[in-house]
């Protein structure tokens, strides 16, 4: 039995407190038991404990029975909330009291207060919810690990996972990440060096996660005995972090390879930023350049400081944005046109405090241009003032334009001609032989055709004349027009000796039309025309939506136009500045461009093509080139396919030091070289007895190849297939 001093004590206690009787009646209690937990202000001594406690559980009497048979037992922890809507939450520990003779004659309850400890416990729990940062911990001395929930969390395991030191190092990912944990682990064993780094886990569920591990040590006398720290979920902001480094590499790489300067103008500061490829444009050095707009403007040209001036005060103004064409003036004379665009940024009251843009050499751009320009006012003058006959033929016959020469030859006026189709003046024997030559062109089997044959001069008599047509294709390969040249050889006809002459000089234009025509007509006449077309919509087209719609394809049409003239400018150029030239070209979309542009060839041999090359492979070459060399292997591959067998086309590419190595390999025909191979590559040679055989494809692709300064090689077996073996430089 418990004495009244006992009972005294319980009351004054500053715990709560309650001695309850073998039939859990409150025989005392503390004060603060009944403040806290009963709300009462009246006695409750007498009371039956677990109607009157309301959060006594059938748990908590359990164990309050079991405590009177002798056992000291801790309940459950609880939340309380009392009527006036206060909660906490509270301890249980429940503990025999025992008479003289050991029997247990009272049970004593105390009540522990830990809301506090479970509020920061919560706390924690949720900051570790809200940065995914677990903890863990090895206990050296008994080698076990501990992980946080949010540890387990993080790796995808159970719960009830139980890690050890070598399942948890074998998380991190094979190689570099785990060789390096396994040394900062050990490290910190051997001598207490703490770490914190960026690593590569590996889930139970096989996913790869970036995570942040920190790591201490707990030295005693000399001994590690403890390693713990934390364990942080970072994967999605250091993949979000990789991946702006990745796109900031690449424009760098963009910007550097296609030589465009990156300007910043601070316009309150006069202060202005320039990255290194625009030192490189204006002919400059680091150290000569102030950072000011005047250093900007001292290095314009003259004759286009007030253009440029105007143009800058807009932008800053807000009339129009930053979009112009200069020329610069290096320190030592050379001057270049350089192309400038921009953007200006703008506070929250409008006023300009910013200028961001860029700056690229539009120098061989603008030669171009100005020798296409000149190259077409010469074809022009040619044709229009040329004694021979020369006119642009549609594909159903029709006369698009005619020169002079024609007239005078046929003696019909333009106005008549074109009333009219070019098969309605030839004469009957020769329009079969002209028209089946035609449709061969086409069809894709020849580039063009030459032919005497008889037209009908307006007065009935007959011209004997040289017909020669050439194709005329737009971009996508497709045949848009001919050129044609009518020689009239009527005066002529028995004079052996002036047929040969006028002959040559009929081929020798010819040669020099297929030429200019070939790069003049085939890469321009679309885009003349597209334009033409879009602007003649322009005029006529009202609907606001409209033109925007065509404003915009005017735009592509331009960029179009652009992408272009570069190209012509590579094959310009290449003769004597290929090395200089030379860009970096996606291979694996220049091999799908050719596919696309020779799809109906490929459908119409029922070819199939498997592709092994990287998105990622680049080399260096003139694009004209290396569009020119794939068009040639495929048109040959097929060309010369083997006709018992449907042909398969095989193309890999590997990187090998600073080369990539592209294999191109078909089941044709293939080439005896035992026979052939010491002139396979010689001009006008030919292996196979194909009426379009002419020896020139393979003489032309390895020229062009070497002037890339690259190589070519091949392996080949009759009736097996052959192999062409590229090397070029890597982009």
């Amino acid at each position: 039995m418990e004495t009244i001093p006992f009972r005294l004590l319980v009351k004054d206690s500053l715990d709560a407190i309650a001695i309850l009787d073998d039939k859990l009646e409150i025989l005392t209690y503390s004060s603060t038991f009944l403040n806290q937990y009963v709300d009462s202000n009246y006695s409750i001594q007498g009371e039956d404990f677990i109607s009157i406690v309301p959060n006594a559980t059938m748990e908590v009497e359990t164990a309050l029975q079991d405590c009177l048979k002798g056992k000291v037992l801790s309940a459950p922890e609880t939340k309380f909330i009392l009527p006036n809507g206060y909660s906490y939450w509270t301890k249980w520990k429940i503990q025999p009291i025992k008479d003289n003779v050991g029997h247990v004659s009272s049970v004593m309850v105390i009540l522990e207060d830990i809301t506090e400890s479970k509020k920061q416990n919560d706390l924690f729990l949720r900051a570790e919810l809200v940065s995914r940062t677990g903890s863990w911990e090895v206990d050296l001395q008994y080698n076990k690990l501990f992980w946080s929930p949010m540890t387990k969390i993080i790796h995808e395991v159970p719960m009830d996972y139980v890690p050890t030191l070598e399942t948890g190092i074998n998380f991190y990912k094979q190689g570099y990440y785990r060789e390096l944990i396994t040394e900062l682990v050990n490290n910190a064993m051997v001598d207490g060096t703490p770490w914190d780094t960026e690593l590569i886990i590996v889930t139970q569920n096989g996913n790869e996660v970036w995570v942040r591990a920190k790591g201490e040590t707990e030295i005693v006398n000399g001994n590690c005995v403890r390693v713990s720290g934390t364990f942080q979920d970072i994967d999605k902001q250091k993949k979000i972090e990789l991946k702006y480094n990745e796109t900031a590499e690449r424009l760098k790489i963009a910007t550097k390879t296609a030589k465009i300067g990156i300007w910043e103008y601070n316009i309150g500061e006069n202060e202005l930023l320039w990255d290194d490829n625009m030192y490189i444009l204006y002919g400059l050095k680091k150290q000569d350049f102030s950072g000011v707009y005047e250093a900007w403007q001292a290095g314009v040209h003259p004759d286009d400081k007030e253009k440029g001036e105007i143009e800058i005060t807009q932008a800053i103004s807000g009339e129009k944005e930053f979009d112009t064409e200069f020329r610069v003036i290096w320190p030592d004379g050379i001057i270049r046109f350089i192309r400038a665009i921009a953007k200006t940024e703008r506070n929250e009251l409008g006023v300009a405090i910013k200028m961001i843009g860029a700056n690229w050499d539009i120098t061989e751009l603008k030669s171009t241009q100005l020798k296409l320009e000149r190259n077409k006012e010469s074809f022009l003058d040619t044709f229009s003032k040329s004694s021979i006959g020369m006119a642009l033929i549609g594909l159903d016959g029709r006369w698009i334009q005619i020169n002079q020469g024609i007239c005078k030859s046929l003696g019909y006026t333009k106005e008549e001609l074109y009333k009219t189709t070019f098969q309605a003046i030839t004469h009957l024997d020769d329009l079969e032989p002209g028209l089946t030559l035609m449709q061969e062109t086409i069809a894709g089997k020849r580039a063009g055709y030459q032919l005497e044959k008889r037209y009908y001069h307006k007065d009935g008599s007959l011209v004997y004349a040289i017909l020669t047509v050439t194709v005329v294709k737009d971009i996508y390969g497709h045949i848009s027009h001919f050129i044609t040249q009518v020689l009239d050889i009527t005066d002529r006809i028995n004079s052996e000796k002036k047929l040969k002459e006028l002959f040559k000089v009929t081929e020798s234009q010819n040669e020099s039309l297929l030429n200019f025509a070939h790069i003049v007509s085939h890469n321009l006449r679309s885009h003349s025309s597209n334009m033409s077309m879009l602007t003649k919509f322009l005029r006529t087209e009202k609907n606001p939506e409209e033109l925007k719609n065509i404003h915009a394809m005017l735009l592509d049409a331009t960029n179009s136009l652009s992408e272009t003239i570069e190209h012509l400018n590579d094959v310009v150029y290449v003769k004597t500045n290929v090395t200089e030239n030379l860009k970096s070209v996606n291979l694996l979309t220049t091999i799908k461009n050719i596919e696309n542009s020779i799809k109906g060839l490929i459908n119409k041999y029922e070819a199939t093509t498997v592709i092994n090359v990287s998105k990622v492979h680049q080399v260096k070459a003139v694009p004209a080139y290396i569009e020119s060399i794939f068009l040639n292997l495929y048109t040959n591959a097929l060309k010369y396919s083997d006709p018992s067998r449907k042909p398969v086309l095989n193309i890999t590419s590997i990187i090998k030091n600073k080369y990539i190595l592209i294999e191109f390999n078909d089941n044709g025909q293939g080439i005896d070289l035992k026979r052939h191979g010491s002139k396979l590559f010689g001009m006008y040679k030919t292996f196979h007895k194909h009426k379009e055989a002419k020896g020139i494809g393979l003489f032309i692709t390895k020229n062009q190849i070497e002037a890339m300064k690259g190589t070519i090689t091949v392996k080949s077996t009759p009736n097996v297939g052959t192999t062409f073996l590229l090397k070029l430089k890597k982009g």
